[in-house]
Parts: structure tokens; C-alpha cells; sequence
């Protein structure tokens, strides 16, 4: 029996129990203010033999194009590419990053290098999605993971084929951002209908009527004239207003591990829940059969197969009308559920309409 953790999420402030307001920083993100992908390839030189084998071709071209580009013209027949890796490089560009400013980078094994360990990355660009290069990357890397051992008895520790370079490629272009105008749209990250009109009142409450709803996850918000040379201004004090969002009653379960989160506002409508086991035990024993002295027989091995049922007492418990979720997982404490019981309790719940939230099943 796997062990049951449930975790209660407290999402409602109802008499004695207080939710904490939540800045706008964290519920909303201004639209044409957004991080921008970033890739590119490159090669990993100084390994110790754990780099690229023989029949990853194109680790050796990319070798002889690199030496061409020095003016070193060499035949790929006899190039070797063990202590070189070509690698795939990821980054994140933040919001109107500067040329000179530098990013983290994230290195990964394309060929079939065994470890990047001990490594330096070449320079390298890094494209955006129009295929212009906005940083550059070089330097050595910072892996997670080793391999050690030799000679078929290797012993791998973590993730070596994968690397970071702290800081690692320097901004070289400024990517494309929207400037602030005098109308700013604020983008909720979980649309909800209840949260947008919060948000606005909010905004209007300290700023006299400058924003309104447009749908469930778009408030657009008017800049008041004493702040359209300060925008900026007026944006760090937008990020800094609270509100209690609204949160729809939920339930998610992982079946995997056993975890089990019900949110407060959830609730249960009248009903009797029956819950029992039905547990089948079948054992296999082997005993020796021995012939009889001077019968001509010979040793057998006889399996003896015993059937065993056995059936507990069905358990139940009764909710009442608006009854809580305290009340649930106390009520499913009580009969002993494991994670599975409660998991098929809660769908069965859910089918019967007596669950007043969404089920998820991750």
C-alpha cells in the first residue's frame, strides 16, 4: 500500500481564515512584454575522449568548416572528433535587454557524446525565431552529472550530456518589444471573468476610472495624463496594487505518487458513500513427491495451489449538505482509503454530481 499524502490548499477567506491579497505583479503581465526564445549550434572542444564517435558526420564537418574559416584546409577522412561534441545551445532573452548585457545559457549533446564534461563551448550565435542573431555564447560549462570508469564498467552520475554556462552569451541585438503608449493591456496569466473585473476595479479605485475588462483574460488600462512621460513609473506602481483573485473549486490527484490537493472552496453535496474490499489470494506451494522404496518411480516436484477470498465489510459514511473538504478527507481518513479508494471515490463522486469542483487526473 503506497503511503497517501493529501495537501489542502486554503483558497477561500471565510470566517477565521484569511487569503492573502496577491500583487498584479504575479497575476498579469503587460502585453508586448514577453521573453524571447533563443537557439543556436555550436561545438564543444576539450573533452577527455567522451565526445562525438567516428559515424557522426556532421561533428566532423562542422570541425573542417571551423579549421577553413581559420584558413586551415584539412581532409574530414582524418579528422578526429573525440574530444569534440556538436551541440544544440537554448537561452531565454528577457524583455528590452541591451546590447552588452549577458544571459544564461543551456548546452545539449546533438551527436552521441557520452559527457560534455570538462568542456568549453566555441562561440557560437544564437537566432531568434525571424533568424537574426541576437547573443553570442562562449566559455566553459557547468555540468551537473559525470561518467566514471572505463572498459564496460562505466558508472554515470546525473545528466552529463547536458550543461550550463552561468552568464555564458552576451547580447549583441535588443529584441523587439512594443513601447509603452498611452493605453496599456494588462494580460491575466489564468483567464477568469471574476479576476478581470477585480483587477479593473482596483486599478480604477486608485487611479480614478483609467482601466476596464475587456474579456476574461485582457484590462485595458488608460495612462492618466500626469504619468504619459512617466510610464514606466506608472507601470511599477500598477505591479504593486493587490487583489484576492477568484479560484474555481478544483481537485488534482496524481495517481502516480499518491498526491491528492483539494481546494478549499471545494464542497460536497448531500450524499452516502458505501466503500468496500474484495481481496483474492492465491498461493502456489512446492512440495517433493518421494516413490516408493524399490517402485522403479522417480522424484517429483508437485505444486500445491491454494484459493483464498475474502471480503471486508463495506464502510460508509454520509455528507451533508455543504458539507467542506475538511470534512471530506476526514470522512475518507476515517474508512481507511488508500490513494486509489479516494481516487475512485472522487470520480465516482464527480459522475454522480455530488462533487462541486473540477477533477484533473495528472
Amino acid at each position: 500500500m503506497r503511503r497517501l499524502f493529501i495537501l489542502l490548499v486554503t483558497l477561500l477567506a471565510v470566517h477565521g481564515y484569511c487569503l492573502a491579497a496577491i500583487r498584479l505583479k504575479e497575476l498579469v503581465t503587460l502585453e508586448g512584454v514577453r521573453d524571447n526564445q533563443l537557439m543556436g549550434y555550436g561545438l564543444v572542444v576539450g573533452l577527455n575522449g567522451t565526445g562525438d564517435k567516428k559515424q557522426t558526420e556532421f561533428s566532423i564537418q562542422s570541425v573542417v568548416n571551423l579549421l577553413e574559416r581559420m584558413g586551415i584546409t584539412v581532409s574530414a577522412s582524418t579528422v578526429q572528433v573525440k574530444n569534440t561534441a556538436s551541440v544544440m545551445i537554448t537561452a531565454t532573452l528577457p524583455p528590452y535587454s541591451q546590447p552588452g548585457s549577458k544571459i544564461d545559457v543551456t548546452i545539449s549533446a546533438l551527436g552521441d557524446a557520452s559527457s560534455l564534461q570538462g568542456g568549453v563551448l566555441l562561440m557560437a550565435g544564437l537566432k531568434g525565431p525571424d533568424g537574426q542573431v541576437y547573443a553570442v555564447a562562449q566559455g566553459p560549462m557547468v555540468i551537473g552529472g559525470l561518467v566514471a570508469g572505463g572498459g564496460g564498467n562505466t558508472s554515470v552520475l546525473n545528466h552529463p550530456t547536458v550543461g550550463r554556462i552561468p552568464n555564458g552569451a552576451i547580447v549583441e541585438k535588443s529584441p523587439p518589444s512594443l513601447p509603452l503608449g498611452p493605453v496599456l493591456h494588462l494580460q491575466l496569466q489564468r483567464a477568469d471573468f471574476s479576476t478581470a473585473v477585480m483587477i479593473a476595479e482596483a486599478v480604477n479605485k486608485h487611479f480614478e476610472g483609467s482601466a476596464h475588462a475587456d474579456n476574461s483574460a485582457l484590462i485595458s488600462v488608460a495612462v492618466p495624463e500626469k504619468y504619459l512621460k512617466e510610464t514606466t513609473s506608472f507601470v511599477a506602481q500598477l505591479e504593486q496594487l493587490t487583489v484576492e483573485p477568484d479560484r474555481d473549486g478544483k481537485i488534482v490527484v496524481n495517481e502516480r505518487t499518491g498526491t491528492i490537493i483539494l481546494g478549499k472552496d471545494v464542497h460536497i453535496s448531500p450524499v452516502a458513500i458505501m466503500h468496500g474490499n474484495l481481496n483474492v489470494e492465491v498461493q502456489t506451494t512446492q512440495e517433493v513427491s518421494q516413490p516408493n522404496p524399490m517402485s522403479g518411480g522417480s522424484t517429483q516436484v508437485v505444486p500445491q495451489v491454494s484459493l483464498g477470498v475474502k471480503q471486508d465489510a463495506a464502510r460508509n459514511l454520509m455528507l451533508k449538505n455543504g458539507a467542506t473538504v475538511e470534512e471530506l478527507v476526514q470522512a475518507l481518513s476515517s474508512i481507511g482509503a488508500t490513494p486509489r479508494d479516494i481516487i475512485s471515490i472522487l470520480q465516482t463522486l464527480k459522475s454522480a454530481g455530488a462533487l462541486e469542483a473540477d477533477l484533473e487526473v495528472i
